[in-house]
């Protein structure tokens, strides 16, 4: 290539790296059960900011997600659990404040198989004996979670232990830190779909959105707690507080930097908390949206950049109002 034709190309380049629109981007990790909601967020707000602005979502699990938001890799991340001591940790650690923030409520599902015809509830009690660590080799028959069961095998299927899922049933049901070891564990609630919904004697358990989407595949168990009347996970019951313990806020968490130095993380931080678009979309994916109150108080705290967490180790049952009259701590 002669000298012109090199300038030319040069120039050329520079032309079109001029002309050429950039795109800002968003980038999101975390847990699957918040993925669907942030995924629709999105889909949304990228077609509101016409193509200006690209948002990608991940999905390694609450606890994956937390350890690239702690290391600044991410701006949001995606939490179906409040943030952990040693997450908190690790974020003073490398500088990243966060704004803590809930996305919507959710009912954490227990299914089965749609041909188990056996089970018309189960009570929280006997899901600890069957998920506590002390069932592991031991409880392996249905016969052995409630008198009257069949004698069949008993097959269990999970989400992963850096679910935040996984963590939130772990401490409603068991009441402790962890559970038996010999389950089938996925980050993919698909996977865990998938296998129940192809073995009769399948016990699994994950958020409500999934069970919406797979209706037809998997069938969900009523839920008796402290000695009252099974109820069945719905968007209705989820709102009302009536299906416990397993009813449960889900978050996203803002990097407080990329909240002031990004605008357009700022504006889909806001888009995500407007109550006008933001509760058709979570129902609209199977989640419960927040009261309204809520959403308000929510926007409140992220335009005065709130940062910090209003829990103080893991919480069960407690309703999204009070939580957001708490103030944060770090």
């Amino acid at each position: 290539m002669n000298t012109t034709s090199a300038r030319a190309a040069l120039l050329l380049a520079a032309t079109v790296s001029q002309t050429a629109p950039a795109i800002d981007l968003i980038q999101v990790d975390g847990s699957s059960t918040v993925f669907p909601v942030t995924e629709a967020m999105a889909e949304e707000f990228q077609s509101a900011e016409n193509g200006k602005t690209m948002v990608t979502v991940g999905v390694s699990g609450t606890g994956g997600g937390f350890k690239k938001f702690c290391r600044g890799d991410t701006d949001i991340s995606d939490a179906s659990r409040p943030i952990k001591d040693e997450e908190k940790t690790l974020c003073a650690g490398n500088g990243i404040e966060y704004i803590e923030l809930p996305a919507a409520l959710d009912a954490l599902t227990v299914v089965i198989n749609p041909e188990n015809d056996w089970v018309d509830h189960l009570t929280v009690e006997e899901l600890k004996k069957v998920w506590e660590p002390a069932a592991q080799g031991t409880i392996s028959n249905w016969n052995q979670v409630r008198s009257g069961f069949p004698d069949r095998p008993l097959t269990l299927f999970g989400p992963g232990t850096d679910s935040g899922t996984y963590d939130y049933f772990v401490e409603a049901v068991v009441e402790g830190k962890s559970s038996r070891g010999d389950f089938t564990a996925s980050e993919d609630d698909n996977v865990l779909v998938q296998g129940v919904a192809t073995d009769v004697n399948a016990m699994g358990f994950f958020g409500l959105a999934y069970y919406e989407e797979n209706k037809d595949k998997v069938k969900a168990a009523p839920i008796s707690w402290k000695g009252g009347e099974p109820v069945a996970p719905s968007v209705e019951t989820a709102k009302n507080a009536t299906y416990q313990p397993l009813s449960r806020p889900i978050f996203i968490y803002v990097n407080k930097k990329s909240a002031d130095s990004k605008p357009f993380v700022a504006r889909f931080v806001e888009f995500y908390l407007n109550k006008e678009h933001a509760a058709p979309l979570v129902k609209e994916v199977g989640y419960v949206p927040l009261p309204e109150t809520a959403y308000d108080l929510a926007l409140e705290k992220f335009k005065n950049r709130v940062s910090g967490s209003v829990f103080k180790g893991a919480e069960v049952g407690v309703g999204i109002e009070e939580l957001m009259a708490r103030t944060p701590s770090h």
